[in-house]
């Protein structure tokens, strides 16, 4: 695996702006990514699981005695033509009723999803429904990962980049698409939710099919506040694309570890978001960001 691009080497404050906790596919618990971050010398975090807030009472405990600043946000799923598109939100109004219920609604399809890919992976592989439930444990958001985790558990692959590799990515014979809004739609309802959104990862193609630029550019139109464009799943063509499409759009970008704990090798803090695009981003949100008190 080539070293992270990293969108600054050397800055006063160190922003980590995609992470991912228990509450969806991530291995460490919401208080133990500000733990993680703190060990590795991150000053700002932003929780961001898929299609859940679950994790941020616990989050938001953490801030004190961790001293790491906490973003509140969401890593909501979107679809385009049948491309997966994620945006992330953040600091949006909790108590939102439309986008809590676009975000109920997608796990609920998830779910749905969920069982039919493990009735089609059952026919081949030692794995059941109830086997990836219970290794999702609390989370809210159960996804490919928990099914990867079924996958290993069951000696059938060593890790979970093995598991998506052979069987679970986008192009395998395995998968089924999620049912998910158009990103327009949900840059709207975070918008409207007072959430800041950010597209993450546009361009990783290594995932599977991307959206064009037109896409992105409609996205702009309807809200969307910045791009991810330092990202792992970034090849440098890819960074210097997103860079060129962001100016060219007149929005920032943003760099991000998308760290899942243990479930993946992304490293806290291996890509970074500058301060003025931070501070320019969270003075948009209807929330605070979670500081801990001076001393």
């Amino acid at each position: 695996m080539p070293p992270a691009v990293t969108a600054i080497t050397l800055a006063t404050v160190r922003i980590d702006l995609h992470t991912h906790s228990t509450a969806s596919d991530g291995t460490d618990s919401p208080a133990q990514v500000l733990e993680r971050a703190a060990a590795a010398a991150i000053d700002v975090v932003a929780l961001t699981d898929h299609d859940s807030i679950a994790g941020w009472e616990e989050a938001a405990a953490a801030v004190e005695p961790t001293g790491v600043v906490l973003v509140r946000g969401a890593e909501v799923s979107a679809s385009a033509g049948g491309i997966p598109v994620h945006i992330l939100s953040y600091l949006h109004d909790p108590a939102d009723r439309a986008l809590a219920q676009l975000l109920e609604h997608t796990r609920t399809m998830r779910v749905r999803r969920g069982r039919a890919m493990v009735e089609g992976l059952a026919r081949d592989f030692p794995i059941t429904w109830e086997a990836v439930v219970a290794l999702a444990g609390d989370a809210q958001t159960v996804g490919r990962p928990h099914m990867a985790d079924a996958l290993v558990a069951a000696g059938v692959f060593p890790d979970r980049d093995a598991a998506f590799v052979r069987v679970l990515h986008t192009s395998g014979p395995y998968h089924l698409p999620l049912e998910a809004p158009h990103p327009r739609d949900v840059v709207t309802a975070i918008r409207a939710a007072g959430g800041v959104p950010v597209m993450a990862h546009p361009l990783a193609a290594k995932r599977g099919r991307v959206v064009g630029d037109d896409v992105i550019a409609d996205l702009v139109d309807h809200g969307l506040a910045a791009l991810e464009a330092f990202h792992r799943d970034h090849d440098p063509a890819a960074v210097v694309h997103a860079r060129r499409l962001a100016a060219r759009l007149g929005i920032p970008v943003t760099g991000a570890s998308d760290y899942h704990g243990a479930g993946k090798p992304n490293r806290l803090g291996e890509n970074l978001t500058t301060e003025a695009v931070f501070e320019a981003l969270v003075g948009q949100g209807r929330i605070e960001v979670l500081r801990p008190s001076a001393g």
